[in-house]
């Protein structure tokens, strides 16, 4: 029962002590949080809500990395840590706020791509760990290992485009960026009503409600640019969980997967566990 009081505090203690683990990774998180405010601070003053709704999620997001160690007992390499932090700021803050998706073509492609990669990370430490548990009564094999990493960096995928989506949907968002496009073929056109798609080529203007949206070709909705984030991600998750196959099967320690997949907690770093009420 000792425990369980003052469960708040306790956390809120934990947290902080994490944070300030790696000197490095705790640097990037301060740089990185008080840009974020800055930039909160700007958009409140300039009226600019959505955005300043992004910030605040993005702070939250911030604290992600050092809350999951914290609650689950497990540590984070530090680049892994520093890779996280980074990746956040350049999905919501650049991206988003400052429009890098629109600037910088391959902006997205790159973030998508290192999600998958990430990702994968993560559900071959989750497996990893569960290996280790006396409690499992299973082992997976090397090869079923990566096949776990790879589809938990596809779910994990899956979910973010369920989340843009979502935000696209009900709050009136455009995180599902648009294509223009050339051609479309669909059997909403076939004027006799059968499955047969009818094909429209050279598209070069669309006009709605009387107004030309002059794009030049005719606005898929966030369609293509969904598929294009689930194929890099699964890229990424391919990539990493063919390395991870042979660092598991290997047990190579020097290997690049070390320095990106997290591991459990020494007791001495469990500071949830490491504090008196």
């Amino acid at each position: 029962m000792k425990n369980r009081k003052n469960i708040i505090p306790r956390l809120h203690n934990a947290l902080k002590r994490e944070l300030r683990e790696h000197r490095s990774s705790f640097i990037i998180y301060t740089i990185l949080r008080a840009l974020v405010i800055g930039v909160l601070i700007f958009t409140v003053v300039t009226e600019n809500y959505e955005s300043a709704f992004l910030c605040l999620l993005t702070l939250v997001l911030l604290i992600v990395p050092s809350f999951l160690q914290v609650a689950l007992r497990i540590e984070l390499p530090t680049m892994l840590e520093i890779t996280m932090l980074i990746f956040i700021f350049a999905a919501e803050i650049l991206g988003e706020i400052f429009n890098f998706y629109s600037i910088f073509p391959f902006w997205d492609t790159v973030l998508h791509t290192l999600n998958g990669f990430l990702a994968a990370a993560i559900g071959l430490s989750l497996v990893r760990l569960l290996n280790k548990s006396d409690r499992l009564l299973i082992y997976l094999s090397p090869l079923f290992t990566s096949i776990v990493a790879f589809c938990f960096s596809m779910t994990i995928g899956v979910f973010w485009e369920f989340f843009e989506f979502s935000m696209d949907r009900f709050l009136g968002f455009d995180m599902q960026k648009d294509t223009v496009i050339h051609t479309i073929s669909s059997v909403m056109l076939n004027p006799t009503g059968e499955n047969d798609p009818v094909v429209m080529e050279n598209i070069s203007d669309v006009t709605v409600s009387g107004h030309d949206l002059g794009l030049g070709g005719y606005l898929d909705i966030g369609l293509i640019d969904t598929m294009q984030d689930l194929f890099v991600n699964f890229i990424g998750a391919l990539v990493f969980s063919v390395l991870g196959y042979f660092f598991v099967k290997n047990k190579n320690d020097d290997s690049v997967v070390v320095k990106l997949i997290p591991h459990k907690k020494d007791k001495d770093k469990d500071y949830l566990a490491d504090q008196t009420d």
